[in-house]
């Protein structure tokens, strides 16, 4: 969080995103006469009418009359084609809309409308290529970028196209993605939302595994009532046929309205079957996928830093969420595991400065000790990594801990280390060098305030991964999951092997565990086309002795297999082959030097285009018909560290609103998180100093919380401002009373009376109308009290 008030405020008010936001022609659509505006303003500003003036139901001017989504999984890819057909039935020409949500996971490898007969293509392009198309789109005054993060999953995918009177336009979007084994299943997900009835709804999904499908499941939030009936599912040893095809009587949510029920996601999760062998090998034209997952092994002790950061940004929900999350992961933990509990803010302490065995009693123990953490301080993350190492270290020269078990550091923070080595690169290159290669660290960062990419590198550097911890009522669960995910460790030094100069351009092969619920995919070509015979081998370890595995498989006969099965689509061994390659050299390029980054990018690039796959180096641009011109679009793939665009607001004096507004973009100096909601308002300020701005506008309780702005102290020559904020202004008119925080000091105005507290010292004020209270050097919080 950029900003020079180095305590939290936190206002204890229900918030409102309200009329302070502009609201232009651009910023709304026109669905049924309606302006619609976007979901970032929590709810839409005017209603439909549900009757004309005669009684009568009103025609849908743009009506969806058809929607099909179609996905074919062949060895855990996913081919997935959503088909929109959309017509106007006004008489006179009206914006029709395609708006899709799709996983994160997904890359997204076609685009196409067809208007009067006339198709419209999207096309991949290099990104500073479609920049410059996008530039130019905007240098007209057209709008782009048509994909968006949305959620915690999914991407949003948004065109339109103006159509004419009683014309039709179809829309269709392919994506494909690979679907990765969680927790002993496969899950894909199929976000359903056309936000209105649809004459003919279909939903197909066809599965493919030539290891068996050993089960099958279909779950949604909107199959309530009778609707479960309408999921048609068909299953046979090696195939799988999910189809979901209501009627529009069955769409609706009572006998006479025009609302959908279809509205959340249709999930289908399955498994394959399994034993203890080297694993399932599937070859088409030249290029192999091989899954290897085992069943029947025995679990390896692990030992766990858990690295918790208490910082004063942790206070409340989140404390309270980790707290909850870390008592049950205890309870959870076997009784060969070790583990330690360090948290911290600017400085950090060590439960007990040692390893302890997960005794009854020392979980116990632990427990009180969870309990216990509260919030405080500043963020300092560089000290309790490097004594996390220092531990793990040191129980393995005192030989408490087992030679083959799986060491690994988990921290958990909300926010940038401010405190101590504050260099995240110097952070980074700190905890590298003090593991050494030997422990994995698993960085988890909670809310939307912390540098992603910094904790991703983190975590990359030493044989780990990075998730972002929602915040939500189900952030403990969240938490919990992610522990589920690596609680079992079954192998150790997981090497695949090949027969040497007859296959080339082979995924990563080299593992450093394998753990319950999961899968190794490793992908390559043939590149010996006299090769009869693939030999797999596999060489692994656990906690008590090495294994080998090895598969012999009939290329010519494994090739006809596949030919001849109708659920499959094409080539799509090469293409799983380079979306694997795309991902592991997308996750190289994050630790790789200046030199080897340019030559992954290159290599990403060029898989990229060759097999039209909008990834992060890629956009889609597209082009369609807008009466005389063509409009330009740019699709891109939005990054973790991305936030969704903020709009336009009001900067008003620091106690009262004026009408100006500036812009702002998507790397926030501050977050609002809304109640009930799942999304969260950021800000990026680029203003001058002296500016206030209004921050938040709650109309039901009359809260106004605004921002002043101040600059650096010192200004380099020719250096852009960097502004921060210095003064918070907090008023509410109905109680008469007006709040300032500065860094030196919060003034409290009441009626004609003044009151000023220090940050030196904890105070707290009750009136009857409201209350606030100081916890020292920490934080301020003005509660309503009405």
């Amino acid at each position: 969080m950029k900003t020079m008030l180095s305590y939290l405020l936190l206002i204890s008010i229900p918030v409102l995103i309200s009329s302070e936001f502009i609201l232009t022609e651009s910023d709304y659509y026109e669905d049924d006469n309606v302006k619609i505006w976007p979901d970032f303003l929590l709810q839409r500003t005017l209603k439909k009418r549900s009757t004309n003036n005669d009684g009568t139901k009103p025609l849908r001017e743009l009506e969806i009359y058809s929607m099909k989504i179609d996905s074919k999984v062949t060895s855990r890819f996913a081919h997935n084609v959503i088909i929109s057909r959309v017509v106007n039935r006004a008489n006179a020409s009206r914006e029709a809309f395609f708006e899709i949500e799709l996983p994160k996971t997904a890359f997204i490898t076609n685009f196409s409308m067809t208007l009067d007969g006339v198709t419209y293509v999207g096309a991949v392009k290099e990104k500073e290529v479609a920049q410059k198309q996008y530039q130019q789109a905007v240098s007209r005054g057209q709008t782009a970028g048509i994909v968006k993060a949305s959620g915690r999953k999914m991407e949003k995918f948004k065109v339109s196209v103006n159509i004419g009177p009683t014309k039709k336009v179809t829309f269709e979007l392919t994506y494909e993605e690979l679907l990765k084994r969680n927790l002993g299943k496969y899950e894909m997900s199929i976000r359903v939302k056309p936000k209105q009835l649809v004459h003919h709804f279909q939903i197909d999904v066809r599965i493919f595994e030539p290891q068996g499908i050993s089960f099958l499941d279909v779950d949604s939030s909107f199959l309530i009532n009778n609707m479960s009936s309408l999921v048609k599912k068909t299953l046979s040893r090696t195939k799988a046929h999910v189809s979901f095809k209501p009627t529009l009587e069955q769409q609706r949510k009572c006998p006479d309205c025009h609302d959908t029920v279809l509205d959340g996601d249709f999930i289908i999760f399955y498994d394959v079957n399994r034993d203890l062998s080297a694993g399932s090998i599937q070859i088409v034209n030249g290029y192999f996928v091989h899954h290897f997952a085992p069943a029947n092994l025995t679990r390896i002790p692990k030992n766990v830093i858990f690295v918790i950061d208490h910082s004063g940004s942790m206070s409340g929900t989140k404390m309270q969420q980790t707290n909850k999350a870390l008592i049950k992961i205890l309870s959870d933990m076997d009784t060969e595991d070790h583990f330690a509990i360090i948290i911290f803010d600017h400085s950090f302490s060590t439960w007990k400065s040692t390893i302890f065995q997960a005794t009854p009693a020392n979980i116990s123990a632990a427990k009180d000790y969870v309990k216990t953490i509260r919030a405080e301080g500043a963020t300092n993350i560089n000290d309790p990594m490097l004594e996390a190492v220092r531990l793990l270290n040191k129980a393995y020269q005192k030989k408490q801990l087992l030679e083959r078990s799986v060491s690994m550091i988990i921290l958990l923070t909300d926010g940038d280390p401010n405190s101590g080595e504050s260099n995240p690169t110097k952070i980074q290159e700190n905890v590298k060098a003090a593991t050494n290669d030997k422990y994995n660290v698993y960085a988890l960062g909670f809310g939307y305030d912390v540098k992603f990419s910094f904790l991703e590198k983190l975590a990359l550097d030493n044989n780990g991964i990075a998730r972002r911890i929602y915040e939500d009522s189900d952030a403990p669960l969240q938490l919990q999951g992610f522990y589920d995910e690596v609680a079992n460790p079954l192998l150790l030094d997981i090497e695949l092997q090949y027969p040497e100069n007859a296959i080339s351009d082979l995924t990563k092969t080299n593992f450093r565990q394998y753990y319950d619920g999961s899968e190794i995919i490793v992908a390559g070509r043939i590149s010996d086309n006299n090769l009869q015979i693939l030999t797999a081998e596999v060489n692994a370890n656990t906690a008590d002795e090495s294994l080998t595995f090895k598969a012999d498989v009939n290329i010519p006969e494994a090739e006809n297999i596949i030919k001849q099965q109708q659920y499959i689509f094409g080539d799509f061994t090469e293409r799983l082959w380079a979306y694997l390659t795309i991902q592991q050299l997308l996750e190289q390029r994050v630790s790789a030097s200046t030199d080897e980054k340019k030559i992954l990018t290159d290599r990403v690039l060029e898989l990229s285009l060759k097999y039209s796959f909008v990834t992060p180096l890629t956009s889609m641009v597209v082009t369609k018909p807008e009466e005389t011109k063509n409009e330009t679009f740019v699709a891109d793939k939005p990054l973790e560290d991305e936030r969704p665009p903020a709009q336009r607001y009001y900067a008003p004096p620091l106690y009262a609103p004026v009408p100006a507004y500036a812009y702002v973009d998507s790397d926030p100096h501050f977050i609002i998180s809304t109640n009930n909601h799942n999304d969260a308002v950021c800000f990026n300020i680029d203003g001058k100093p002296g500016t206030v701005l209004n921050l938040i506008s709650d109309p039901d309780t009359g809260f106004v919380v605004n921002g002043q702005l101040i600059g650096d102290k010192k200004i380099e020559n020719n250096k852009k401002i960097n502004t921060y904020f210095g003064k918070f202004g907090i008023m509410n008119n109905n109680m008469d009373v007006k709040f300032e925080v500065s860094t030196e000091a919060i003034t409290v105005f009441h009626g004609e009376d003044k009151m000023i507290f220090p940050w030196s010292a904890t105070a707290s004020l009750t009136k009857q109308s409201f209350s606030i209270s100081i916890v020292k050097e920490k934080n301020v919080t003005v509660d309503n009290r009405r």
